[in-house]
């Protein structure tokens, strides 16, 4: 859950060591990765920062005074006079345990973006990961990479209510709901935002898998206002999902369309939904049935097409 006016700093994330591998004249190195560079508006940024100590002693990072010893550096680039606008995070006030590493080794870390700085204008934002080495008095940052905000097609809406006894917080409001779909560069993706407009809350912005466009989503809300979605993500293959309002996956399980029908939902006799008109795809069965499957034989190759003389 995000509140777009006031989030938490969720900072605490592991370290995994790694060999290190780079140019020993800087004496720290850090590396930054993202997955893609196209993303919808509160969905999360994962950056990969890796954070090589190449100094030939130990390394030992830690906070001193206003310097934090590790930071993002966020430009939101703009046409105007004054230049790029300069990205604060939400809470400049983090404190982060020290860490150390040890001679020619590295660590390595996931940080969501999101929640931590407000890259919720469209657009494109300039990252960098920024350390600090008290011990030197240097910032070490990485290369940038760029990141673009955007916003996917809305498919379909609906706001509810939330009783005290549904929600997260114990108080009563409202819920919007949205599916929203985004060509990414290799495919179409499924994504449900749900959020509290009144209070400036994103319970969630997930991604629900691949989307084929010319097939719509089938969407109900049950009576305790649990989301139920049946999607087209392959020829002949549907995924279900159902969530509840925080954006909590309850549920989810692939089907297969026959050759009279295709999967869609149906409500039952407790108030909530199923899925009829396919069939179950068993994750276990399929993964067996493709380990057992023997390597192709010589016979089984192509026949090579015929060089002209």
């Amino acid at each position: 859950m995000i509140s777009v006016r006031r989030p938490l700093l969720l900072l605490a994330l592991g370290f995994i060591a790694l060999a290190a591998i780079g140019d020993a004249a800087a004496q720290v190195r850090v590396d930054i990765s993202l997955r893609r560079a196209l993303f919808i508006r509160y969905e999360p940024v994962i950056a990969i920062v890796t954070i090589t100590n190449l100094s030939g002693g130990e390394l030992e990072l830690a906070d001193e005074g206003n310097h934090k010893w590790f930071s993002f550096h966020i430009e939101h680039p703009s046409d105007d006079a004054e230049g790029d606008a300069i990205i604060p995070p939400y809470n400049p006030d983090y404190s982060l345990s020290p860490v150390v590493i040890e001679p020619g080794r590295s660590i390595k870390r996931g940080v969501n973006i999101t929640p931590l700085y407000p890259i919720t204008e469209f657009g494109i934002y300039r990252v960098r990961a920024t350390v600090y080495d008290s011990k030197t008095g240097r910032y070490y940052s990485s290369a940038p990479l760029n990141v673009t905000i955007t916003e996917g097609t809305t498919l379909w809406t609906q706001t509810v209510g939330t009783p005290e006894a549904g929600s997260s917080d114990g108080k009563a409001g409202t819920r919007t709901i949205t599916l929203l779909s985004q060509r990414l560069p290799d495919t179409t993706q499924l994504y449900l935002r749900i959020e509290d407009k009144e209070r400036g809350m994103i319970y969630c912005t997930a991604q629900l898998g691949r989307y084929v466009s010319f097939s719509k989503p089938d969407v109900q809300i049950d009576t305790s206002n649990d989301i139920h979605i049946v999607q087209n993500i392959a020829p002949k293959l549907f995924l279900y999902t159902h969530t509840n309002l925080d954006g909590k996956v309850l549920e989810s399980k692939q089907f297969e369309s026959t050759q009279t029908t295709r999967p869609s939902l149906r409500r039952d006799t407790s108030g909530g939904f199923q899925v009829v008109g396919g069939i179950f795809v068993d994750p276990n069965a399929l993964a067996a049935q493709q380990a057992a499957k023997p390597p192709a034989s010589i016979s089984d190759r192509p026949v090579p097409l015929p060089k002209s003389p």
